[in-house]
């Protein structure tokens, strides 16, 4: 390594603890701080949504005697709903469509200063931030975050959202305060400029674990829950985005918190594929700019 990669190394380690904080000086609009979880007023803000244990083991066993059911039911549904499984997947039409779940979100396909997806609502899941902004997602991909939480847990992994959804104007504010802190060279590889940055999207959540303090590092792929996320995400709809060594196709440095929901369908074939969205719509005839 030498000692301009040394130098951003540093510089990115730095800045990771304070990746989502404050835009301004307002406390009241502060991000997640790098601060000590001693007492119980700076403790993770954790939602009850927790179903009691009595009650998980009832569900399961109604869900268990009604699998052949249900599968059947699937099966007549598949029948009835091709063309919706068709649009699960990447066209022409649905890549560059802001609202899809399937849009592709870079530096070279941006959103809509005006885009505000029509279906957000506050996540189910523990979080770590006093943002209500910062506590949502679309619907379908809310559900899916509380199942990957739920499953989580279940298999003894503790895991905490951090930053979901973003208004441009919020990312504009965010961006521009590190690249004045930074500059643009070093902001570039961890922040998107406002329109490129999948959080507008309300697809996208940034998750962490005690392990790390909560932060946004890229140790957190290192740490238990980081590798169980890594290898368990595609299962609910989600991808690590901006996966190690890929930064040249994505234009971002590894992130291994930064979890974005694209449906199963498409989560699996990425996963199984090890390609980068990018790639995979390249290898699709798609030509998307990144």
């Amino acid at each position: 390594m030498d000692l301009k990669e040394l130098k951003l190394k540093v510089a990115l380690i730095a800045v990771s603890v304070m990746l989502l904080a404050a835009c301004t000086n307002n406390e009241k609009n502060a991000e997640l701080k790098n601060i000590p979880f001693g007492n119980k007023q700076n403790e993770p803000k954790i939602t009850d949504v927790a179903e009691d244990d009595k009650d998980k083991e009832t569900e399961s066993k109604d869900e268990s005697a009604d699998t052949d059911e249900n599968k059947t039911e699937e099966a007549e549904s598949d029948d009835e709903t091709e063309e919706e499984v068709n649009d699960r997947m990447p066209n022409e039409e649905n890549v560059y469509d802001q609202s899809s779940i399937l849009a592709i979100v870079n530096r070279g396909e941006t959103l809509d200063p005006t885009y505000v997806p029509r279906d957000l609502v506050t996540i189910e899941v523990p979080y770590v931030n006093d943002i209500p902004m910062v506590n949502q997602l679309r619907k379908e991909a809310s559900d899916a975050l509380t199942k990957l939480f739920d499953d989580a847990s279940k298999n003894g992994y503790t895991l905490y959202a951090v930053s979901g959804y973003r208004s441009y104007d919020y990312q504009a504010e965010l961006y521009d305060n590190y690249v004045l802190s930074h500059g643009e060279e070093v902001a570039r590889m961890f922040s998107a400029p406002a329109g490129a940055s999948e959080h507008q999207t309300g697809l996208a959540m940034d998750v962490s674990s005690e392990e790390v303090v909560y932060q946004l590092v890229d140790t957190f792929g290192n740490t238990d829950d980081g590798v169980w996320v890594n290898d368990n995400a595609h299962r609910f709809g989600f991808i690590i985005r901006y996966p190690y060594g890929k930064d040249h196709i994505t234009g971002y440095m590894y992130e291994p918190w930064h979890l974005r929901y694209v449906g199963t369908d498409l989560s699996y074939e990425l996963y199984e594929s090890g390609l980068t969205y990018e790639e995979y719509l390249w290898e699709q005839g798609i030509d998307v700019k990144n």
